[in-house]
């Protein structure tokens, strides 16, 4: 169980850092992290003090790279250099994360970076090969394949399906109901290919990501509606004996909005739509069903609790002084705030947008229920959750300042995230 956590974001990191999510992370039951890492050299020095801090802690807090192939050179049979360094770093570390025998390295992307060599095939075995000579590698790549080739493909020891945590196959014309009621099923198709190989499962809470055509050029959404996290969670629980590790995009991915630690660290850029939209109420909800997935079993909820989430306007809003246009497949997203209850016993649920406004009532079950509530220009959010006429636990994000704008100055999909104390 890890987080993949963006290398690229911790230019100013200290092994204070570091320690600091290391250990909010393994309080809320992961395991390590995977290591996103890019070509600046200053990334060696980040990861360094990384492995430093899990070994200060003396944690069982284990970590590996995640090679960054839509950004490292992959053109020449030299270019295996960049990661043979990485590698030769961290493969002796006592933190390393050793599976099935080998130092376990991953990658994003890398079909298109052949080395120098004719196919894929080629191209990864030379790579595997490189690093072997440090150390035997357990390679777990995320490769945009076509699954139909991972039996042709011996480099590979397993795969990594890092777009099984959206919908990403949905389209603005797709009919309501396909959208509603979204699938996430691609996991099977990998199974299914890579036979007895090593399958690494991804879950993610939100996908917005919003830059021009003079910056990265990258401007849509996924939907992450219909309580996205939850959702593809018990998908994994329910099917954890086909999954050997699951890895939760992410802890601080902030240009794609689907962050779930703390806002530190260098931004790319995308402060416009991350400060001030803080996500790590996610982290400890997604802490019940990590440890669900480990145990095999829903543990009982011991403390009610209330967590939510909005976006801060409605989706067709028009902002006011934002030269980047609304983020493609706005369409596909609702005007709702979402609400997960986590309740020891039966209660009753009341949700509004205001202390003003009428509230909808719900009755919930002990354990965990799923609820929504239409969105309001203007207003907030607010739950309120009541048994035997006493309330036990209350979340109000407008006393800390969330409204929902009724002219944004930016376009902004991502959400404000929000849990009772």
């Amino acid at each position: 169980m890890c987080y993949s956590f963006m290398v690229g974001n911790t230019y100013p990191y200290s092994l204070e850092d570091w320690k600091e999510d290391i250990i909010l992370a393994s309080t809320h039951h992961i395991d390590g992290f995977a290591l996103n890492v890019g070509p600046e050299e200053w990334q060696k020095r980040s990861i360094s003090l990384c492995y430093a801090a899990a070994l200060a802690l003396g944690s069982p807090f284990k970590l590996f790279l995640s090679f960054d192939m839509t950004v490292i050179p992959g053109n020449t049979p030299e270019d295996v250099r960049l990661l043979r360094e990485h590698v030769a770093m961290t493969a002796g570390h006592p933190h390393q994360l050793w599976y099935r025998g080998g130092v376990f390295v991953s990658t994003f992307a890398g079909q298109d970076q052949l080395f120098g060599f004719p196919d894929l095939e080629d191209a990864w075995a030379h790579v595997k090969d490189a690093l072997g000579e440090i150390a035997p590698i357990h390679l777990v790549p995320s490769f945009f394949i076509d699954p139909r080739r991972y039996p042709r493909i011996s480099a590979m020891d397993g795969y990594f399906n890092w777009n099984g945590s959206w919908p990403i196959h949905l389209t603005i014309d797709a009919p309501r109901k396909e959208v509603e009621n979204a699938k996430l099923d691609t996991d099977c198709h990998h199974v299914h290919h890579l036979g007895a190989r090593t399958f690494m499962a991804a879950v993610s809470p939100w996908f917005f990501t919003h830059y021009g055509p003079n910056s990265w050029n990258k401007n849509w959404i996924y939907r992450g509606d219909d309580w996205l996290l939850m959702r593809r969670w018990e998908q994994l629980v329910a099917n954890r004996s086909q999954i050997d590790i699951v890895q939760i995009i992410s802890y601080n991915d902030f240009g794609e909005s689907h962050y779930l630690g703390p806002i530190k660290g260098a931004q790319p850029n995308s402060q416009a739509w991350v400060d001030g939209y803080p996500h790590t109420a996610w982290l400890e909800l997604s802490g019940y069903f990590a440890r669900a997935f480990k145990e095999g079993a829903y543990p009982p909820v011991e403390r009610d609790r209330i967590f939510m989430w909005s976006r801060p306007h409605l989706k067709d809003a028009e902002a006011t002084e934002d030269e980047v246009p609304r983020p493609d497949r706005w369409q596909l997203t609702d005007d709702k705030f979402w609400v997960v209850v986590l309740a020891t016993g039966p209660a009753e649920v009341l949700l509004a947008t205001s202390d003003d406004a009428p509230a909808e009532r719900w009755v919930v079950k002990n354990g965990v229920t799923k609820l929504s509530h239409p969105m309001v220009a203007g207003a907030s959010m607010k739950a309120t959750m009541v048994r035997d006429g006493i309330v036990v636990a209350g979340c109000t994000p407008r006393r800390d300042g969330f409204r929902v704008e009724k002219s944004p100055k930016t376009y902004n999909f991502n959400v404000y995230v929000a849990a009772s104390p």
